[in-house]
């Protein structure tokens, strides 16, 4: 067991001399290398598959259309959110290398926040692009332009900017008495919070008001999004037809499933269900949270999108041809 030190209500430390202790999955340090194995392979998937995805969408032409546009956006927030914890995460598996200075753990703090709230925009953004393109099939090419395309990226980071921005005041304005050990693999918001020995309702309210708020009205505008999509398809004569359009939508339902239902669990019982879901349950699912979801969209892309699979297939006929 570290060892910790215990918190005085007389002697506080400065948040910029504190140094953290991250000690990987508690009460599962004995299978860390044994656990390192699956998440390096699916974090060094998760890397390859996408940078691959936004190469393919970057330099082919006719992949210039606002869903592949989205889609590069995905996978760009898919290789940030992975590179920002795997790591980390990996280091400590590997070599014990668990410290981590106060200012190093709140900037990736705030870039895991920022990305999860991004991408969660960008799914948003994903489901009214195949909500225009399959109920107003005719408008598509005047709504979705390329400048209203590049606006909604480009709101979705300064949204993200601002919604995460305040959980570095929130914990900079705390007060710390010495304690500095993490049960996580990763820094994230109320894993810093409940190390000081201030009151931290307002970290509370704050990061329910993100995840309900902003974060549950995507999922609710997504959920309405795809509602009209089911509504509009069913009333199309042709199964073929019907067929076709579910198969553009399957890709995009399947990746919001596995984006928010792990996240949605690991945050809820961070808050309310630690005492019913055992500690390294809850850390091992957040573990997984951050490399299986950026793994698998390449896949589902690959394997749901026809336009992906061919260009793909030609591109690595290209490249055995020149080789």
């Amino acid at each position: 067991m570290l060892p910790q030190m215990p918190p005085s209500p007389y002697n506080h430390t400065s948040p910029q001399a504190m140094w953290y202790v991250l000690i990987g999955i508690p009460g599962l340090e004995d299978s860390h290398t044994w656990l390192s194995i699956p998440i390096c392979s699916m974090y060094v998937s998760a890397v390859v598959g996408n940078v691959f995805l936004i190469f393919m969408i970057v330099t082919e032409r006719s992949l210039h259309e606002p869903m592949y546009i989205f889609l590069s956006m995905l996978a760009s927030a898919d290789v940030l959110l992975s590179t920002t914890t795997a790591p980390k995460m990996l280091a400590i598996f590997w070599f014990q290398s668990m410290d981590i200075s106060f200012g190093c753990c709140v900037s990736r703090m705030f870039f895991i926040h920022f990305i999860f709230v991004a991408e969660s925009a960008i799914l948003l953004a994903m489901a009214f692009d195949r909500y225009v393109a399959i109920c107003h099939p005719l408008r598509y090419t005047n709504i979705l332009t390329s400048s209203v395309t590049r606006e909604m990226g480009l709101v979705a980071v300064v949204r993200s900017f601002i919604i995460c921005l305040p959980f570095v005041f929130l914990v900079y304005h705390l007060r710390y008495c010495g304690r500095n050990i993490i049960p996580h693999s990763y820094c994230e918001h109320m894993g810093i919070a409940r190390l000081a020995c201030d009151n931290i309702r307002g970290n509370i309210i704050y990061g329910l008001t993100v995840a309900l708020l902003y974060t549950g009205l995507d999922i609710v505008f997504i959920i309405m999004s795809y509602s009209m999509i089911l509504c509009t398809v069913f009333r199309i004569p042709s199964w073929a037809a019907r067929l076709k359009a579910l198969n553009t939508c399957a890709s995009h339902i399947c990746v919001i499933l596995m984006f928010y239902a792990p996240a949605f669990f690991s945050f809820f019982v961070h808050h309310f269900g630690e005492k019913a879901i055992p500690h390294h349950v809850h850390i091992l699912v957040a573990n997984l949270c951050v490399v299986v979801p950026p793994m698998l969209n390449p896949i589902i892309y690959g394997v749901k999108t026809k336009q992906i699979q061919d260009q793909a297939i030609l591109l690595f006929s290209h490249f055995s041809t020149c080789c």
